[in-house]
Order: C-alpha cells, then structure tokens, then sequence
C-alpha cells in the first residue's frame, strides 16, 4: 500500500474505497512483489543545446531530461517513491496507465498535492502493454515546460521481434540566446492562442544532428509528445514508416495518412521503420505540422556496416490486444462536450465583452459546455456527467475555436469511431483525441473504472485557462 500520513489517509478516504474496487490486474504465472522505482524531481542543469552554449537551469526528475525511463512488464506490479525536491508542490500523472482513482495523480481530487521537501508513494498495476509517460498535474503549464516528464514504457507479455525497441520523447523550450529556459509561463497571450510553443526542439533532451541506424534492421521506435503546447508531424524521408499503436493501444499496421506521423501535446504513436537505405546514406526526418515553419528535426544516418539481413523482413502484423472493454453502442448514454473560448473565435458563449473581460482578468480564456474551471478549483466543480459503473458512453467532441485542441480523458480508453461525421478507418483506440479548429469527433468507452476523472485539454495553457473538467463513474 502506499505510504500516506494520517491527514491523507482522511483525505483519500472515499477514493480509496473506489480505487480498491477497481481495475484487476492482468494475472502473471506468479506473483512477486512490486518492482521499486523512485522519482527525485528538482531543479537541475542539463545540456540541451550543446556546446558552446552553456547549460540551461530546468526542473527534472533525477537531473534527466526526460527523467528516466520507467521500464516494465504487463501485469508487473510497481511502487514508485516520489520525493519532492521542488520549491512548488507537485504531483505525478502517470498518463495513459489505467490506475486507480488515489493513484491518479490529480492535486486535491485523487490526493494531497506532495509539499516541498515531502514524500508520495504510487503503487498500481501495469495492466496494458503499451507506451506512456509520466508528468506533474500541477502547474503544469510551468511544470512540464521547465522539463518534468518521462517516458513509461509497458512491454508485452511476449518479447516483440524487432532489432530494437527505442523511444524518442519529443518537446521543446522556450530558450534566450543564451540557452537559458524564458520564466514568461502562462501569459494570456499563449492562453488564448495555440499555448506555449517553444523556439527550440528536443529529442530525448537534447537538439540532436542525427540518429544512428543501419542498413537492414528493424526498428520500433515509440514517439511521445510531451510538449506543453506544440503539434508535430514527422515525415521520414525515404522510409515508409507502419503505424502499430496510438497511445500505447495496438491498430491495425498502417501508413500514416499523408505520409505524416501526427502528434498533439500528450499523444504517443509508435511506428516500426525498417531501414531499407544503402549503408552510409542519410536521410532527413522533418516535421511540417506548421508548414510555413517547418524544419529538420534529424537525419537517419547510416553506418557503413553491411546490411544486418540480405531481404526485407515480413510485413509487420498487429501487436497483441490489450484487456480493454468494447462499448455497448446500442446502450450507451450519450453526451455532447462543446469546446468553446479562445481568441480569434468571438470568445463565444462568454457574455459579450463583458463576461469575455472579467474571464481574462481572471486567467480565463475557454470553456466546456459553457464553464471555465480554473486548475486550482477543478475539485469544487460538479461533474460535466456521471456514468453508472461499467455504463457505456458515446462523447460527441465539437470543437467550435480556432485552435487544435488534443482533449485527455483520465483513467480510461476511448474508441475513436468517427471525424466530422465520416467513420473513422481504424477505430482506434485512444486516451487522448486530437481536435481540428471547427471540428467535431465521437468517441465511445466504457466507465470501468471509479472515480471523479479529469478531462481536459492536453495544450496546458488552455487548461489553465479553463478547459478542463471532470466525469464521474458512480
């Protein structure tokens, strides 16, 4: 169990209670104890740019950026120390990983945030293969920025036949000319705008030149966008990458549309890239999500070692499922969450300039279904809805601003079943939904999982600017 004071032992009473009647762990032949873990997070100094510029004063989990790589089984049961070093109170997020309720992560509605100086452990079960990442969920416009996150990575039962398994934790930074992190976090502008996008990109904490490979291997490389705002879309020069999994849930294999690997803030996908280049070649990966901005992100670059194999390799074929429970469409309650707010929109449904000036003096720029919900009052809020436990719902997402909003749903999976009114090819499944300005999704899921569950824009400044709510499984 986790080591918790009195006080929060209180606090935590009631979510507890429904932690404990949640998800089953998926059975291992045996049962060990929990694999250890610990997360230091505090001010650190770490090379990002690289020489000569000097090093950049961030926050980090350990001194890494990202903070280290949590690396489990499925079905393995893990305890993670977390030790606030920080000079704010913080949390831990584990994003995407169905936990329960108490272990969530969320400042007030699943525990005591974690003071200065003090000490929280997370112990749950890893019960979906797949690839995830950890963050704080306070202040986490200003927290993620200055470089709290990590990649947690759930392994399959059966070890995957690939050359290699890597991860790349995309983000970026907000950097002077002397490499140092700008403190300008949350300014209306970048509420009210596309957030906090940065002038600077890192690829596992650092700006990187290239990517060694060679010729012939097989790689699956797990990409997590862990920026606090940017969209990316990566094209691989000269390779055809295969889409095998969005947010850690396998899909069908498939070509990306357009030939671009999408990511909003929050979003994993990971693709498999066989390296079909003669040894010695390089190979630019760009990214165009904003085209009039688009740069090289790296260069493949090939040793001039012999092929690794002679002949491609069979095609890939999907990763094995994970225990996730199919909606009940023809029974499922339906509800419609209306994205509202921001600039260059009307700031619709805030009363005029009135109601949009008394929301922006206050930090406000955004709604759903005609609330702005302030991070720091989330838990005071009544539920946008409320499902009755194992309840199938059908969430009908519009997205009625100028701006992309990636909205993450908390504890559960959804089933992507539509855009625009077109079904969807894959029907993905997903905890994070990337939402065009002027669009609309569906998606369907099953409240398994007890709990008051946030839902909120994964672009952080737009969550702290009121995009943000909760549902609640009964």
């Amino acid at each position: 169990m986790p080591h918790l004071s009195h006080t929060r032992r209180q606090f935590l009473k009631r979510a507890v209670a429904m932690g404990a009647a949640g998800l089953a762990p998926v059975p291992l032949a045996a049962q060990p104890g929990p694999r250890a873990f610990s997360l230091a997070p505090a001010p650190a100094r770490v090379a990002l740019v690289g020489d000569p510029h000097p090093a950049t004063e961030v926050w980090a989990f350990d001194g890494r950026v990202p903070g280290p790589e949590i690396r489990v089984k499925q079905g393995e049961r893990v305890r993670i120390a977390v030790a606030n070093g920080l000079p704010q109170e913080t949390t831990v997020h584990w994003h995407g990983l169905r936990v329960p309720h108490a272990m969530d992560g969320v400042p007030h509605l699943t525990q005591p945030p974690i003071p200065p100086g003090g000490r929280f452990v997370y112990e749950f079960d890893a019960v979906d293969a797949g690839t995830y990442w950890y963050h704080p969920h306070a202040q986490s416009y200003e927290q993620v920025a200055r470089g709290l996150f990590g990649a947690f990575i759930v392994e399959e039962r059966t070890p995957v036949s690939v050359d290699r398994d890597l991860t790349w934790v995309l983000s970026d930074w907000r950097l002077t000319r002397e490499a140092a992190l700008r403190a300008d976090f949350r300014t209306m502008f970048d509420v009210a705008h596309a957030g906090r996008i940065g002038n600077t990109v890192t690829v596992n904490g650092v700006v990187p030149e290239s990517f060694d490979v060679r010729a012939g291997e097989r790689v699956r490389l797990r990409l997590v966008n862990a920026a606090v705002a940017r969209m990316f879309a990566l094209r691989f020069d000269g390779h055809s990458p295969v889409v095998a999994a969005y947010d850690g849930q396998p899909v069908a294999p498939h070509a990306p549309a357009d030939g671009r690997v999408v990511l909003g803030p929050g979003e994993r996908v990971d693709i498999v890239l066989d390296m079909t280049g003669a040894p010695g070649a390089r190979f630019a990966v760009t990214d165009d999500f904003y085209p009039r901005n688009a740069y090289r992100l790296l260069d493949l670059a090939y040793s001039a070692e012999r092929p690794l194999r002679d002949r491609p390799r069979a095609a890939w074929t999907k990763l094995p499922d994970n225990p996730l429970r199919e909606p009940d469409l023809s029974r499922a309650v339906r509800h419609e969450v209306a994205l509202t707010g921001g600039a260059m929109g009307g700031m619709g449904g805030m009363g005029g300039m009135g109601g949009m000036g008394g929301m922006m003096g206050r930090g406000m720029a955004w709604m759903i279904n005609g609330k702005a919900v302030a991070e720091s009052d989330h838990h005071d809020h009544a539920p946008l809805f409320a499902l009755a436990r194992n309840q199938s719902c059908v969430v009908t997402f519009v997205n009625d601003t100028a701006w992309h909003h990636p909205m993450h749903l908390h504890g559960h999976f959804f089933r992507v079943l539509s855009r625009d009114g077109t079904p969807t090819a894959h029907r993905e499944w997903r905890d994070t939904v990337l939402l065009a300005p002027r669009s609309r999704a569906e998606v369907a899921f099953v409240g398994d999982n007890p709990g008051d569950w946030m839902l909120h824009c994964h672009v952080l400044d737009h969550q702290a600017g009121g995009m943000m709510a909760t549902i609640r499984i009964a």
